[in-house]
């Protein structure tokens, strides 16, 4: 078997499969489903430094090839996150990572400094690009000057490995990863969901509550590895591929994109064992091409 393991800033994976967040809970959800342990990471739901009620239902839609989503990022809050959530997941031998977001910067500074006091949780992806919250969120990530405000308060206030994580609702994503970079980021994550909207043409109304909401699914992927494959020439930090990643060989695309690491979202409301599956198909594919490593095969497209 290949080897599988790579790095992303201070973090060892055992291998570059990761969960997206808002698509795998706390992970515990998936555990009568998959070893969880043979995750090379799990991003956990996005979490603010306060509770949110997340936005009115409706707010899932499903589309051609996709699904829209305007939740809003209903969580409990960091605090509920450290004495209720943390105890029950900081032993599952996997990278944990938190998924954090924010209103005003010293809301995600104030967040990340409690994150770092959980010994377990290795990195941050900080979410600067979520597009249905009405504060914050992708407000910070559609302008250099909002990434280079946020990345360097959260940089130091928190000293473990920053993942930055990026909107593709922008007129250079390459601009934005920089930003990101020269603040202090130790890799970018790309692409988040894509804005859209849907409508119910009988009753002459949006499906979703908040008319537009995050496009995800096979339907994003051409545009996702086109900006995975923009930034990683762009970048001297590690790049996490996602955005309609549903099998094996949609990974290896993104690999050959220039990606270090890759997340699986949408796809485990389809099949939960996308993940794993996902894992063995790489393996599959490095050994019937006689790679050694999945290294061998990063940043590797021919053009």
């Amino acid at each position: 078997m290949a080897k599988l393991e790579t790095k992303i800033g201070g973090l060892t994976l055992k291998n570059p499969v990761l969960t997206a967040s808002g698509t795998f809970g706390y992970g515990t959800e998936f555990s009568e489903f998959i070893d969880l342990s043979r995750l090379g990471g799990y991003i956990i739901k996005g979490t603010t430094l306060n509770p949110r009620e997340g936005n009115p239902y409706p707010r899932m839609a499903e589309t051609p090839s996709g699904m829209l989503n305007c939740v809003g990022l209903q969580n409990k809050g960091v605090h509920y996150l450290k004495d209720h959530i943390y105890p029950n997941i900081k032993d599952i031998d996997s990278c944990l990572i938190v998924n954090l977001s924010g209103s005003t910067v010293e809301d995600y500074a104030e967040a990340a400094e409690i994150i770092g006091t959980m010994d377990k949780v290795q990195a941050i992806e900080l979410n600067i690009s979520c597009p249905n919250v009405k504060q914050g969120g992708m407000a910070f990530g559609t302008t250099t000057q909002g990434v280079e405000q946020v990345v360097s308060a959260v940089r130091k206030a928190y000293g473990k490995t920053l993942i930055v994580k990026l909107s593709p609702n922008v007129t250079s994503i390459t601009d934005i990863a920089l930003a990101a970079e020269a603040a202090g980021a130790d890799s970018v994550s790309l692409i988040n969901t894509l804005m859209g909207m849907a409508i119910d043409a009988e009753r002459r109304k949006p499906l979703l509550s908040m008319v537009t909401g995050g496009l995800s699914g096979p339907c994003v992927k051409p545009v996702a590895l086109r900006c995975v494959w923009q930034v990683a020439k762009a970048v001297k930090i590690p790049v996490v591929g996602l955005g309609g990643i549903m099998n094996a060989t949609d990974a290896i695309e993104f690999f050959l994109a220039g990606a270090t690491a890759i997340e699986i979202g949408t796809a485990n409301f389809i099949d939960p064992e996308t993940t794993v599956k996902v894992v063995d198909g790489i393996n599959e594919y490095l050994d019937r091409h006689n790679y050694s490593s999945i290294t061998d095969i990063i940043g590797q497209l021919e053009v």
